[in-house]
């Protein structure tokens, strides 16, 4: 099949399907006797792979890899496990840091409720985001 009838199939452009092919994710295809891409059936299955593997998190590194296994005739689930283990762990120490990003950005949004820009001096720059320390200099 042509490169348009691909991409209609796959629900991608033609240019995204271009980048897969040069970034290696989906072998050149044969070409007809006028120089047209000649896809094989298959390629609609790469296609939505790879797009079902990037919205799951994977990189194109990751997916070239998982599609080479593939390719040599081995199975990738155990790939596949690690692979979004990994992301997971990624996501959980994120959300971590997010929620600790969220209580101070809660606790700046108090004190600058409560600060009176009349009481600034000129040697202060913003007095809501300098934090406050003891006279040994630990906060």
């Amino acid at each position: 099949m042509r490169i348009g009838e691909l991409a209609a199939k796959a629900g991608l452009s033609t240019k995204t399907i271009r980048f897969y092919e040069e970034a290696g994710l989906l072998p050149a295809p044969p070409r007809t006797s006028g120089g047209y891409r000649d896809y094989p059936e298959q390629a609609t299955a790469r296609l939505s792979f790879v797009r079902d593997a990037q919205a799951a998190g994977l990189t194109l590194a990751e997916i070239r890899s998982v599609l080479a296994l593939r390719d040599s005739g081995q199975a990738p689930c155990r790939e596949v496990g690690t692979l979004i283990d990994q992301h997971l762990a990624d996501i959980e120490r994120r959300m971590s840091e997010l929620r600790e990003a969220r209580a101070a950005l809660r606790e700046l949004s108090r004190r600058a409720a409560a600060t009176d820009p009349d009481t600034c001096t000129d040697g202060d720059i913003c007095t809501i985001l300098t934090r406050t320390t003891g006279s040994d200099g630990a906060e």
